[in-house]
């Protein structure tokens, strides 16, 4: 059955409304009704995703609702806030089939379920272009506390949780790229990189870990190297990386192994939705044992210096790079 066989209502009403949360009001209103904590602050953030330039057409449609959900929860989880809940604004291809959607409500709702950020309310329509989809997300912090990117000083720490480029490794390897390194990887590494990239883990936990400790915060989107640029721009300072410091799964330490050259698709590529901060220096053992509390790898891989330029340093010396922030789908991509 294609969606266009439903009413607005009776799509919304079949495979969204079970994700709805109180405050979407069953989805049978035009509006949600939001309540925000004594003494917190709203905050908010939107990312859409389009078929064949943020996920590959033919992704399975339980890891698109995921990652469309999980790119603007990351988002939160860098701020230090609690998510509260989403909007979701669906444009469907006309030929889209029943089973896809329930598929990827599905998903959709394992993310919202895992994170407690239920929907509340959006939009449905159907377009003769690609899959889009929008999601504007909410959250909620103490007054006062939001984790800006603005704050970084010179000393601070430059940290970053999980592991790196890993999504990156992954894209190709989603597409049925053939790579210099591919050949490299076990059945079990490959299926790891590709479901990094594919399902983006957001590091919730670390929240209220960033608000206490950290003077400066934003998720890893665009690349580790790329980002690290923007968030020292907008501090007004710079930094010094230590490439070898980088943390890496041990499927990306065996593509490095196999194709040195791929280290700048593991520091620039993109889609890792882990958490780049700064940290005081007289901060950092409190917070990397809360951080062990809460099962999240955090790694120290730089310093925050005054020259304003951003350095990165290899075992040989300094190293440079065409781009700091990789484009996807892109020729070079491949």
């Amino acid at each position: 059955m294609a969606p266009e066989r439903l009413s607005e209502f009776d799509l919304i009403e079949h495979y969204f409304a079970p994700l709805a949360g109180p405050a979407g009001l069953g989805l049978r209103d035009d509006a949600a009704l939001l309540t925000i904590p004594a003494d917190h602050e709203l905050v908010t953030t939107v990312d859409a995703i389009v078929a064949g330039v943020h996920f590959l057409p033919d992704d399975p449609p339980t890891t698109i609702g995921w990652k469309a959900l999980g790119v603007n929860v990351s988002d939160l989880a860098a701020k230090g806030a609690a998510p509260l809940g989403f909007l979701l604004t669906l444009a469907l291809p006309a030929q889209t089939e029943a089973g896809w959607l329930a598929d990827f409500a599905d998903g959709l709702g394992r993310a919202a379920a895992l994170w407690h950020c239920p929907l509340v309310g959006g939009d449905t329509v159907t377009m003769p272009g690609p899959l889009t989809l929008s999601i504007t997300a909410f959250g909620v912090v103490p007054r006062g506390e939001m984790v800006r990117r603005a704050g970084a000083r010179p000393g601070d720490i430059l940290a970053v949780t999980g592991t790196i480029g890993d999504a990156a490794l992954g894209l190709p390897l989603a597409a049925g790229q053939e790579t210099p390194w591919s050949g490299a990887l076990s059945a079990s590494e490959r299926a790891y990189l590709i479901d990094r990239y594919r399902r983006p883990r957001p590091r919730i936990g670390l929240a209220g870990l960033l608000r206490a400790h950290a003077s400066a915060a934003m998720d890893v989107s665009d690349g580790l190297l790329g980002d690290a640029a923007k968030l020292l721009a907008v501090s007004g300072v710079g930094a010094t990386i230590e490439a070898q410091s980088v943390p890496l799964s041990d499927a990306a330490r065996h593509v490095l192994a196999a194709h040195p050259p791929s280290l700048e698709r593991v520091l620039t590529g993109g889609d890792d939705y882990e958490i780049l901060c700064t940290i005081p220096a007289g901060k950092w053992s409190a917070f990397a044992a809360g951080a062990v509390e809460h099962g999240i790898a955090v790694a120290p891989i730089g310093r925050v210096t005054g020259e304003g330029t951003l350095d990165i340093m290899g075992p040989q010396g300094p190293l440079s790079f065409a781009r700091l922030s990789y484009t996807h789908f892109s020729q070079e991509s491949a």
